[in-house]
């Protein structure tokens, strides 16, 4: 017994000699009752899990979640002005952009959260269970949502904090990386990702892969002035990467009147296995799944067709009676859902980039007058009263018979694009009558998958390059490759300018493309708002280019100096 007593002993000091000389290990707190970064990023299911929030996270930016971001995208550029001349929401530069402003933080708070889960998950691979492979092909992912971060924060702020470790303990003394220093990190984090993620064709649908960060490589090239790299990275997604645009009819709708542009937008259609091939990288919903964002009650995401539909529903027909059938809903062929009118199209796309005068009726388009994305299936430019009780005007047309509240509040109807809405495909819950085609007025919602990235941007990014390297013909014949489809007038290699290469993009990627980005990546942002916004026109000013670095990160830095953008 003695003896057992003196090994014990002899063990006892044996483990506290071990400690003693490992106390760093000794004292290390592993949680074992909850979860944190030591303990969840262990497996591949781990790292699954924090990707699908990254993803959740683009989505929530991309849509209307409840915050001022409210399509700040595009309201107040080139295609898009605020109906409502509401002044906080992009009425006014002066009132919505300040350094205290919401619009400013949230974008820039929302970025760097994608920014520093990305960089948990590249950090915490060293120490996982997974294998080299795998990862490869995770850290990839995560890079590429980096760069893609990075690629948001650089064309709206100028240059930022560049910070590629996770933060583990607070920190206070950022300070802003040139706007140089910030590309070159997205071309390092999109290369890796083009490297190592599979193809396009070898991913599920809304999944990343080497097509995105590509067409990212090609993008961030020309800002570079690296045009031939620029050049190849597209060419590796139009020409290598099982991609290619659709040119006849397809999906859900494809039996009914409309046409091939009309399908990219239709319910289910927008994904690889509805067999859409034009499709880069698309936001996924699902309705009534729990974290699908799409509720068939309405729906607090993706609220496009309720920002720039036209508020039809509080319309009156010229005798002073409601137009619709039931003004508490609103129609589902005519009126473009539960619209609220808060993103007006601007006379711009609506007329200018077709050669269309907005003083003249367009309902029928000129003979010599040939795109389908002007066709009445893609612009809805006529309303027509459905109130039975107004027998004098049921069946004709607002633009013949004006209604005065319409006159007096042109937000009430104006043309819009049909892509913002899903006619006759809204779900079975928001339809307040089957018969009479009335929506209840919880509706709003865009009810469909909606593109974060199609091809057209990608070939429109290598028509940009090559007019920029001075081969206007190749540019004039990328653009064509569209123009066809659309069936529009092949454009010559004398008219091609950047000018027209961003009309191009209106034509085709209005309510895709992020235009503010787009605009200010080109460093003609106040230029076309100038021109082409006369509610924005008055009050932009050259500084507005930049969003102001918001003043609650600028407080928060107390060890460093945040600087502010010039202007503000």
């Amino acid at each position: 017994m003695k003896n057992y007593f003196i090994n014990i002993a002899l063990l006892a000091g044996a483990l506290l000699v071990s400690a003693g000389c490992k106390e760093d290990a000794f004292l290390e707190e592993v949680p074992l009752d909850f979860y944190s970064p030591e303990n969840s990023f262990i497996t591949e299911g781990n790292f699954n899990a924090a990707l699908t929030d990254l993803y959740t996270r683009v989505r929530a930016i991309q849509s209307v979640d409840g915050g001022a971001n409210l399509y700040s995208e595009v309201l107040g550029t080139d295609i898009a002005f605020n109906a409502r001349l509401d002044q906080a929401r992009l009425g006014s530069y002066a009132v919505s952009l300040t350094p205290q402003g919401d619009i400013p933080r949230q974008h820039w708070v929302r970025w760097y959260k994608i920014i520093s889960n990305a960089n948990t998950i590249i950090s915490r691979l060293g120490t996982s269970n997974l294998t080299e492979a795998q990862k490869k092909v995770i850290g990839a992912e995560a890079r590429l949502f980096r760069a893609y971060a990075y690629h948001k924060l650089v064309h709206l702020y100028g240059g930022v904090p560049l910070i590629t470790e996770e933060v583990t303990s607070p920190k206070s003394n950022f300070t802003r990386a040139p706007k140089d220093e910030v590309l070159k990190q997205i071309i390092a984090d999109a290369t890796d990702a083009a490297a190592n993620l599979p193809a396009i064709d070898a991913v599920r649908d809304g999944k990343l892969s080497k097509a995105v960060a590509n067409h990212l490589l090609a993008e961030t090239y020309i800002v570079l002035k690296d045009y031939d790299k620029a050049i190849a990275a597209a060419t590796e997604v139009i020409e290598k990467s099982s991609l290619r645009l659709m040119t006849e009819r397809f999906g859900s709708l494809r039996t009914q009147p409309g046409d091939v542009f009309y399908d990219l937008f239709r319910v289910g259609n927008q994904n690889r296995k509805s067999g859409n091939m034009e499709a880069i990288w698309v936001i996924q919903y699902e309705l009534d799944v729990i974290g699908g964002g799409l509720t068939s009650s309405g729906s607090p995401l993706n609220n496009l067709e309720r920002v720039v539909s036209p508020a039809v529903f509080s319309i009156s027909d010229p005798s002073g009676r409601a137009a619709l059938l039931d003004n508490a809903s609103a129609s589902t062929l005519n009126s473009g859902g539960r619209g609220v009118s808060f993103v007006r199209p601007s006379d711009y796309y609506l007329y200018d980039v077709w050669g269309l005068d907005p003083k003249k009726d367009n309902r029928k388009l000129d003979a010599s007058v040939t795109d389908l994305r002007t066709s009445p299936f893609n612009i809805v430019r006529d309303f027509v009263y459905t109130n039975p009780a107004s027998p004098n005007f049921v069946g004709k047309s607002l633009i013949d018979f004006p209604a005065p509240n319409w006159v007096s509040a042109t937000w009430r109807w104006y043309p819009y694009p049909s892509k913002v809405t899903t006619p006759g495909q809204h779900p079975a819950g928001l339809i307040a009558d089957a018969t009479k085609q009335t929506l209840r007025n919880t509706a709003g919602a865009t009810f469909r998958d909606m593109y974060q990235i199609r091809l057209p941007e990608t070939i429109l990014l290598r028509a940009e390059a090559h007019l920029l390297k001075g081969n206007t013909t190749q540019a004039a014949a990328d653009i064509n490759l569209i123009r066809n489809r659309a069936k529009a007038k092949p454009v010559s290699p004398a008219e091609v300018t950047l000018d027209y290469i961003l009309d191009e993009r209106a034509r085709e990627l209005i309510f895709e493309e992020d235009r503010r980005v787009t605009l200010s990546r080109m460093g003609k942002l106040v230029e076309r708002v100038k021109k082409y916004n006369p509610l924005n026109s008055p009050n932009i000013q050259p500084f507005h280019s930049l969003f102001p670095i918001p003043f609650s990160e600028i407080e928060a830095n107390k060890d460093a100096k945040l600087e502010q953008n010039p202007g503000y």
